[in-house]
């Protein structure tokens, strides 16, 4: 909480003439990572340094997250939501982006907290189910054995079948009253409910195990953009977003988490051709370099970089609080840096 107070970020007009959409992904073959600071103005030397911005806030979280997943009885069932929740190696992106929008906004973060922690804890169970045997059959997530690796598939089935409900017992349980109104409250638990259900993420992974030739982009849209754009769209609600400034979250929330893994595939792609084995993970679907080759993935990621930093800019009337959200892009697109949640 200090970081923000002692960060005098430029304004989002400042921060497009400072950075303009470069070009990373513009050359078949090329990833490249650029540096995330953002100089504050033209006469400090001061930067925004967007590592220690998300890192200050995982630490936080951490904290959070832990306090809200005690182990209990059953034990077992508690261990493994822990387990995945808390893993070492989590980005804690959701959260990171619902705090920071929240904010843009005005909102307290304290009022954000609750909800964040809800949103990793939905993130963590989707990712779990979708490790399992029957659905991507992933051995390890997040640096370590994925969930029903070391807890059996029984346990992880329930693992995550836990987490759903707890994010919305969390939320209605530890968000502070007379910080968000009953009203936008359960516009956050609708948005929750929405994105992972039958229409959102579950639909998403429903349409990558069936494939198609048509439907790698609903995939995309649905089982990666969809968290994305909850965490942006739930961020909105808590700290009292218009009804226009949520549709351009929704737009640049999607759009994130898209770029966000077209760019994994892209990096991938780049290591199985270089011969790394340990990324050489079989998957039952698909991904954008496999159906339409690596030039066109690239040229699918700077569209999406493009349409996220143009939904932005209707944010210049709200000052410096923007410049996470255009830093979360930049991210997304070079991978400037590693972030790691034991950091």
């Amino acid at each position: 909480m200090a970081f923000t107070t002692a960060i005098s970020p430029p304004s989002a007009a400042r921060l497009r003439q400072r950075l303009p959409n470069r070009s990373p992904l513009s050359r078949p073959g090329t990833i490249r990572c650029t540096s995330p600071s953002i100089s504050v103005s033209p006469s400090q030397s001061m930067q925004f340094d967007f590592r220690s911005y998300w890192t200050t806030l995982i630490a936080d979280i951490n904290t959070k997250l832990d306090e809200a997943i005690p182990v209990k009885y059953p034990q077992r069932i508690y261990e493994a939501m822990r387990y995945s929740v808390l893993a070492k190696r989590a980005k804690r992106a959701p959260p990171v982006m619902c705090v920071a929008v929240c904010e843009l906004f005005g909102g307290h973060r304290l009022a954000a907290f609750p909800t964040a922690c809800a949103l990793e804890m939905v993130h963590a169970a989707s990712l779990i189910h979708d490790d399992l045997p029957c659905m991507d059959d992933d051995p390890s997530r997040r640096g370590q054995p994925s969930n029903h690796t070391v807890y059996g598939v029984d346990m992880a089935v329930l693992a995550g079948d836990a987490l759903f409900p707890l994010g919305f017992q969390h939320i209605v349980s530890h968000t502070p009253t007379h910080l968000v109104p009953e009203a936008q409250l359960i516009r956050v638990i609708a948005e929750i409910a929405r994105s992972v259900g039958s229409t959102g993420m579950a639909a998403g992974q429903f349409l990558d195990l069936e494939g198609g030739p048509n439907s790698i982009d609903f995939v995309e849209r649905k089982k990666f953009g969809e968290m994305a754009e909850c965490s942006a769209v739930c961020g909105g609600f808590l700290g009292g977003a218009a009804d226009d400034d949520i549709l351009r979250l929704r737009t640049y929330g999607r759009a994130v988490g898209m770029l966000y893994h077209v760019v994994d595939d892209v990096l991938k792609a780049k290591a199985k051709r270089e011969g790394d084995e340990e990324r050489k993970k079989k998957k039952k679907g698909s991904s954008y370099v496999d159906v339409y080759g690596m030039e066109k993935a690239m040229e699918v990621a700077e569209d999406l970089r493009r349409k996220a930093k143009r939904e932005l800019s209707a944010f210049d009337k709200y000052g410096d609080g923007v410049v996470p959200l255009y830093s979360f892009v930049d991210f997304a697109a070079d991978r400037s840096f590693t972030i790691d949640s034991s950091v």
